[in-house]
């Protein structure tokens, strides 16, 4: 069963977040990205609206070339980048840790693996945001997850560190299109947080 319409919007920002943290826009991303309709959230969530709004006015005064040389200067480095947005650094303070042994071992549960020749670690947060989008759309092959063990995966391996990433994000030097990125993130990803905790409770009562 295809997913719901708010659940195809979800899996629509959880891939564009996954997108933006892999790999720098090019022109024609930001150009549709300033095309973009603005978001209405539900609720009416004005920090969600007002960081969509700061994104796609950017990208559409933004050149791509100027974004691709902040996000080298960002993400890029021959030893550790000014901001590294891997799970186990954040969650043990070093790379390739027990948090990611723990999320290969969820994703192998679900039947999901490391896409062939990506050079990011599955905990690297744009690769996590790929693995939501998968979880609340579905992909072919493989099946949409309940809301249970989304809300399993994004507790223990997204929501746990994603917050002070974005934050390292937002505050580097030099982040400018970046530092919108990554306050839209936080505004989007914190009503997930929120969602996702009243979902519990529903749960719970039922």
């Amino acid at each position: 069963m295809p997913p719901g319409a708010e659940d195809q919007a979800r899996a629509d920002l959880y891939a564009l977040l996954s997108r933006l943290l892999l790999a720098a826009p090019d022109a024609a991303l930001l150009d549709a990205l300033a095309s973009s309709d603005p978001i209405l959230a539900e609720g009416g969530d004005p920090a969600l609206e007002r960081a969509w709004d700061q994104l796609t006015v950017a990208s559409g005064v933004m050149d791509a070339q100027v974004v691709h040389d902040e996000f080298s200067a960002l993400f890029v480095s021959i030893g550790t980048p000014p901001v590294d947005p891997y799970g186990s650094r954040y969650l043990a303070g070093y790379m390739n840790d027990t948090p990611l042994a723990q999320l290969r071992a969820d994703l192998a549960r679900l039947g999901l693996a490391r896409i062939r020749g990506r050079g990011e670690f599955e905990d690297h947060l744009g690769a996590l945001c790929e693995t939501m989008r998968v979880l609340v759309a579905g992909a072919p092959g493989v099946r949409r997850q309940p809301l249970a063990v989304q809300r399993h995966f994004f507790e223990v391996h997204v929501g746990s560190w994603c917050m002070r990433a974005l934050d390292d994000i937002a505050g580097a030097e030099g982040a400018n299109y970046y530092r919108l990125v990554a306050r839209f993130a936080q505004a989007f990803l914190a009503i997930e947080a929120e969602s996702f905790g009243v979902g519990e409770e529903t749960d719970e009562q039922a």
